[in-house]
């Protein structure tokens, strides 16, 4: 299992019972990794920099415990900010209705970058159905390499105010 999975299931628990969902973890650097981990409360409201401290805390305390890193490393905390990566297959169905950008590992029609609106995520056959350049695509979630809301002004209308 990749390290940042690993990262994931062990911070889930205590994460959600504090109120928050991880959204992605990444690891980066060589001998001394950053650990970033980017997180949204379960209740939506926006994420407040108390809020990073208290999830920086916790995951800290839960990684010294376990271990996992033989030297040094660095922990950064972050909300997934405007132009928020869709990373789970519900973050699809979340977000229908919303402007994105879609990469896939394989041409689809002769290409791999697509920007549209997510119509639907259809949870049958795992598949987002997405509206593009005055076409409907159906993306399987498996052949997204990295997706991304677009900042639009009916997204920020949509937010959470702090």
């Amino acid at each position: 299992m990749e390290l940042s999975n690993q990262l994931t299931k062990m911070l889930s628990p205590s994460l959600l019972d504090m109120g928050y969902e991880i959204v992605r973890i990444s690891l980066l650097g060589g001998d001394v990794k950053t650990v970033q981990i980017m997180a949204e409360r379960l209740d939506r409201a926006a994420m407040t920099l108390a809020d990073c401290e208290k999830i920086s805390r916790t995951a800290s305390a839960l990684l010294d415990v376990e271990d996992i890193f033989p030297n040094k490393y660095m922990l950064e905390i972050s909300s997934p900010g405007v132009d928020r990566p869709l990373v789970r297959e519900a973050d699809y169905s979340r977000f229908a209705g919303s402007d994105a950008k879609i990469e896939t590992l394989h041409d689809i029609n002769g290409r791999k970058r697509f920007k549209g609106k997510i119509l639907k995520y259809d949870e049958v056959t795992h598949t987002v159905h997405f509206a593009f350049e005055d076409q409907e695509l159906q993306i399987a979630f498996s052949e997204i390499s990295k997706a991304k809301l677009l900042l639009t002004d009916t997204f920020m209308q949509k937010q959470p105010k702090k």
